[in-house]
């Protein structure tokens, strides 16, 4: 109903990189900084040299299988350290643990590679210049700014780390407000919470040549991933944020339409699926323009 709290998934991704790019406005994040430079612990895992930049463009050569039914894949371990599913005996003790774990061939920023452990280094690197925990400083930066009418939840691990790439619940009405800051150029209701700049350069895009070959630009050809938010490359500029099981918010700025949606689909993501939903959306869009 109305004032029912909702899992997000990993639309929490894109709350995630607004929350960074609050802090990249206040220099107190620059992205073109490694990863390694705020959070030390990681600089032997695959995310260490990577670029700031090139983790929330997710462009970062890491060894992650995102396959969401495999029991053996490294999305199913990142659900359990949450608490999502029952642990192993072998898995990290926590989040921390489960990052620093993690290898790649060190060849960042040219291709793109779908990992919601990307997010969570953000998360990490929130954490470490805020002095905050990281549902601590989305509440402070973000979600208090927005006026909601709720307050959101999240999951947190055995360590007190905040789930940031799936984990937020909030309302729809509340979800709004996200799409709509995007559309204000970083205001809402006449408050200034993001930078204008930071939402411009989100909604250039990224390398549109990096997710080449994807299924994401099957649906929206020459589309980008930019900044944890989905750039369709089209012509009316539209883009949107998203999460498995069919969570959504699209915005629209040819027709000045934020569309936030809710789903329990049976599968997690299909290529059907998503291309049947960007055309429900740009109808809807255009039918209340």
């Amino acid at each position: 109903g109305p004032d029912g709290l909702h899992l997000l998934m990993s639309v929490s991704k894109s709350i995630c990189g607004l929350t960074v790019g609050t802090l990249v406005a206040d220099r107190r994040i620059d992205p073109d900084r490694r990863v390694d430079h705020y959070v030390p612990e990681l600089a032997d895992s695959a995310y260490g040299a990577a670029t700031v930049q090139q983790v929330l463009d997710m462009t970062v050569d890491v060894d992650y299988d995102e396959d969401y039914r495999n029991p053996a894949s490294e999305v199913q371990a990142q659900d359990r350290v949450a608490g999502w599913r029952p642990r192993r005996p072998e898995d990290p003790q926590d989040t921390y643990a489960f990052l620093a774990s993690l290898r790649g061939g060190g060849d960042h920023g040219k291709r793109f590679r779908y990992c919601s452990a990307g997010t969570d280094v953000l998360a990490g690197i929130v954490e470490n210049v805020t002095g905050l925990r990281y549902h601590e400083a989305v509440s402070q930066r973000l979600w208090s700014q927005l006026g909601c009418d709720q307050d959101a939840q999240i999951t947190v691990d055995p360590g007190g780390f905040g789930f940031a790439n799936g984990g937020i619940a909030c309302t729809a009405r509340d979800l709004t407000r996200v799409g709509r800051v995007m559309l204000g150029a970083g205001t809402i209701d006449g408050r200034r919470v993001l930078s204008s700049d930071w939402i411009r350069r989100t909604l250039e895009g990224g390398k549109p040549s990096a997710a080449s070959g994807t299924v994401f630009q099957r649906v929206h050809p020459g589309g980008s991933y930019s900044n944890q938010w989905w750039i369709t490359g089209s012509a009316r500029g539209d883009y949107y944020a998203a999460g498995i099981h069919g969570q959504f918010i699209w915005v629209d700025p040819a027709t000045r339409t934020v569309i936030v949606k809710f789903s329990s689909w049976p599968e997690p993501v299909t290529e059907e699926w998503n291309r049947l939903h960007s055309v429900l959306f740009r109808e809807i869009c255009d039918a209340i323009s």
